[in-house]
């Protein structure tokens, strides 16, 4: 089922969107925290696209399983099936965050409506422990966004080289220009 589509292996369609999904959700998350104004404009996109990245992530790992039982083991593969499988956690985390987010922006929403437009109620006006959730959400933020971000650079890097490390390897700079 997560081997193939297009006679083309799953995980490189699969892995491309993960590998775009997760530093946006990391950046949109770690900006919504921070940023009241960006919070207001984004409303619920950090839990979608936290959801988005969660969802994503067991699919990568699982046409990278199907595409490794193809390929056979090595070291490089091993190295980026483990490090793969260490993306979930910040997923969740993120996901997590993004949810607490938009449940900040619906009640932060809320107290505005209820304040009237003229009154312009202020951040965390409309969340129980404003403040203290305010630090709590923008640390929790910070640490996954950051997190996340270095775990998916980590699981890029070692696919790449899991994949194109020989070939490069084993060819000159402009070789394909020399056979014309």
């Amino acid at each position: 089922m997560f081997d193939t589509f297009a006679d083309l292996p799953l995980h490189a369609i699969v892995v491309h969107a993960t590998v775009v999904a997760v530093p946006v959700t990391a950046v949109v998350v770690l900006l919504a925290a921070l940023w009241p104004r960006f919070r207001r404009w984004a409303g619920v996109l950090p839990a979608v696209l936290g959801l988005l990245a969660l969802a994503l992530t067991p699919l990568s790992t699982q046409s990278g399983e199907a595409l490794e039982g193809r390929v056979g083991e090595n070291s490089a593969v091993e190295r980026h099936a483990s490090l793969g499988e260490g993306l979930l956690p910040w997923t969740i985390a993120l996901a997590a965050v993004g949810l607490v987010l938009a449940w900040v922006w619906w009640r932060e929403r809320a107290a505005r409506a209820a304040a009237g437009p003229e009154a312009g109620a202020p951040r965390l006006a409309g969340v129980p422990g404003g403040r203290l959730v305010a630090l709590t959400v923008a640390a929790a933020a910070l640490v996954t966004s950051v997190g996340a971000g270095i775990q998916v650079v980590e699981v890029g890097h070692t696919g790449a080289q899991a994949v194109w490390q020989d070939t490069i390897a084993n060819t000159q700079p402009g070789q394909a220009d020399d056979d014309d």
